[in-house]
């Protein structure tokens, strides 16, 4: 096997292998049942899979646009009007991408500079701190107040400085299950107001939001709106996450920057993917059906385990469930997950990978996106512990 002789400065020396490739490895080697990565195991809807057919045998196989298909473009343009009152221009306002974690990356990639501050919120999905500090910038964690997980916008506010560039917020979050309120987009404007901070706002889960509540969106707000990236996913909402089709949304000026990195990170996105989605979109009501199915699954997972000895955290959005295990162990959340998986056979991710510091509260995350005979022999191994 080939060796490179030199020494290396590697520009990401704490990073590894993720977590969520390791669970996923350490279930496959168990036979575990696989609760830890975020992915369904059921297909995307049969519409969506016959327009996808239709789309390539009609000739879309060539590349897309860089900013992405026209007719995508409209069709998201249009739903976060209906939703969110946010009117954004199809032409320089909305650009489809190979997924969330790459707009994310592009994001950060075209407006971080190095020595630039970055606020981040702790536990936080792992892609955020990596891009940041391959850009040369500094993250500043702010941490969620366990076990609710809400913001502390006093503390948040004293981190900002005159290096602050980038406020990086996710709801509903990942991996908690936690949703924003309207007080804490309000608390968020009130942090950046007066400032040049740009708010990337990772929405992926925005169709995940249970029990009647709405999705406090950024764009619902006009102090965040005209200073806001939004990213979203068509993998989260449609089950489809190998197809890794996203989309960002910004003010033209923001826009025109996260293009020029764009075209060189990926240039385009899978074109008959573009076309079957914009087509699945003109379906009334696909979002609220995806959002009755996710709910219905979240409900069984949590009245299964309600009798165990797992304490079940508030799962406000998303599709993924914290528990805390005290009751079963002592054992630390890493170390509690891997005999989960190898005793029990269930696999779970331990929060404590979210934190930069491993900060260990003893809670787990399993995610519900899963068949009904899934959940249904998970969670009778579950309820026995």
């Amino acid at each position: 096997m080939p060796r490179f002789a030199h020494p290396l400065n590697s520009r990401l020396p704490t990073v590894g292998t993720t977590i969520f490739t390791v669970m996923s490895a350490l279930a496959q080697e168990c036979g575990a049942i696989n609760l830890s990565q975020g992915f369904p195991d059921f297909d995307a809807p049969a519409e969506l899979l016959d327009a996808l057919d239709a789309a390539a045998r009609a000739g879309h196989n060539q590349y897309a646009p860089m900013a992405g298909m026209p007719v995508l473009r409209e069709a998201i343009a249009a739903k976060v009007e209906a939703l969110y009152g946010a009117q954004y221009d199809v032409a320089s306002e909305v650009t489809v991408t190979a997924g969330a974690t790459q707009a994310i990356f592009t994001a950060i990639a075209a407006l971080v500079h190095p020595g630039d501050e970055v606020i981040v919120f702790a536990p936080a999905y792992d892609s955020y701190a990596p891009s940041v500090e391959l850009q040369g910038g500094r993250v500043v964690h702010a941490e969620l107040l366990a076990p609710t997980y809400r913001p502390d916008w006093a503390a948040v506010k004293a981190l900002v400085t005159p290096r602050t560039r980038m406020v990086i917020v996710n709801s509903p979050h990942n991996p908690t299950g936690s949703v924003w309120t309207a007080d804490d987009v309000a608390a968020l404007a009130d942090v950046v107001q007066g400032t040049g901070i740009v708010v990337l706002s990772d929405e992926v889960y925005e169709h995940m939001v249970y029990d009647g509540v709405r999705h406090e969106s950024v764009m619902r707000h006009p102090e965040l709106l005209q200073r806001s990236i939004v990213v979203s996913s068509f993998g989260k909402t449609c089950h489809a996450t190998g197809w890794k089709v996203a989309y960002a949304l910004a003010p033209r000026e923001l826009m025109a920057e996260f293009r020029k990195a764009h075209q060189f990170i990926v240039f385009t996105v899978h074109t008959p993917s573009q076309v079957a989605l914009a087509e699945f979109m003109k379906k009334p009501g696909w979002y609220a059906q995806l959002l009755a199915l996710y709910q219905g699954k979240r409900d069984i997972f949590r009245q299964a385990l309600a009798g165990s000895r797992f304490e079940l955290l508030p799962c406000e959005g998303t599709y993924f469930q914290c528990v805390k295990y005290g009751a079963i162990s002592d054992e630390g959340d890493r170390a509690f997950a891997e005999r989960l998986a190898r005793e029990h056979g269930v696999a779970a991710i331990p929060v404590s990978a979210f934190y930069p510091d491993g900060r260990d509260h003893g809670v787990i995350r399993f995610c519900f996106a899963k068949s009904a005979d899934t959940l249904g022999r998970a969670l009778e191994r579950l309820t026995k512990l």
